[in-house]
């Protein structure tokens, strides 16, 4: 994405884009829905932690890790293979994206650092920094040509100074935006799309759209599919306005299907079945 230009607010800018409306629009009916079901003023912490997890689960599926969430419950050990790392690295995500809100605004590269510190969970010298000449990426689920490190630089840079000086665009926008950059992007030599799915959690969150942390938008990515999730990245990456819309309102439809599932939980508390 570019940030440059005449116009101030570029962000805003994508709000005006044909069918960009509607689906925030959309996705606002769904979070107030599930935000206003009763069991919501009795349980809503059962209901984030429940959200954090399949948020999770969904992240991690569209890394490679397409465990059931039941295996995600049970399972205690997650440093053997690559897809039990990649589930790890999600759960550690999940669980440390509520703590970074403050910084976010202030210093997004500083939370995108840490992000990948908690993703990678080592010591490596490339861990926590993003990537330099001549550093691979190991990100084999996204096949689209790769930035070279010094525009990885500059639009990291111009990423950041559009989060810091704020924008009046929707949550919706400034989070497609984050997440379809970081994806374009890949800065860091791994877990890339983890990381992405995180920081559009965190926009979520912080704009106060679902400060309560319980409409998972990586759980509507998971079920709306890798070939869709990838192909609508493909319209994000070729810049153009109805490439831009296409995953604005990708991304809104991950949020809607998050906040179904919310709901679903809900229910099921309600019930007594959960």
């Amino acid at each position: 994405m570019s940030t440059t230009g005449a116009n101030a607010d570029p962000l805003a800018a994508l709000g005006s884009l044909p069918g960009v409306a509607d689906s925030v629009e959309s996705v606002r009916k769904a979070v107030d829905r599930v935000y206003g079901h009763r069991i919501m003023r009795r349980r809503s912490a059962a209901i984030t932690s429940e959200a954090a997890l399949r948020g999770a689960r969904g992240s991690a599926a569209l890394s490679g890790a397409d465990w059931a969430l039941e295996e995600v419950r049970r399972r205690t050990d997650f440093g053997g293979d690559a897809e039990a790392r990649a589930m790890g690295a999600a759960l550690r995500l999940s669980a440390e994206a509520g703590q970074l809100l403050s910084v976010w605004r202030q210093s997004p590269l500083r939370v995108l650092a840490r992000l990948h510190l908690v993703a990678a969970a080592s010591k490596d010298e490339e861990v926590g920094r993003p990537r330099q000449a001549g550093e691979t990426v190991d990100e084999p689920l996204i096949e689209l040509p790769l930035p070279d490190a010094r525009e990885v630089s500059g639009r990291l840079e111009g990423l950041a100074d559009l989060i810091i000086a704020g924008s009046s665009a929707p949550a919706l926008v400034t989070a497609a935006v984050v997440h379809g950059e970081l994806l374009a992007l890949r800065p860091f030599v791994s877990h890339n799309g983890l990381i992405a799915r995180a920081a559009e959690r965190i926009v979520l969150i912080g704009s106060g759209l679902d400060p309560k942390a319980i409409c998972p938008a990586e759980v509507g990515h998971a079920e709306l599919g890798r070939a869709s999730y990838l192909a609508a990245l493909e319209g994000y990456v070729s810049g153009t306005p109805e490439g831009m819309a296409a995953w604005i309102a990708h991304c809104g439809r991950a949020v809607e299907l998050g906040a179904r599932e919310s709901t679903a939980v809900c229910e099921a508390l309600q019930r007594g079945a959960a």
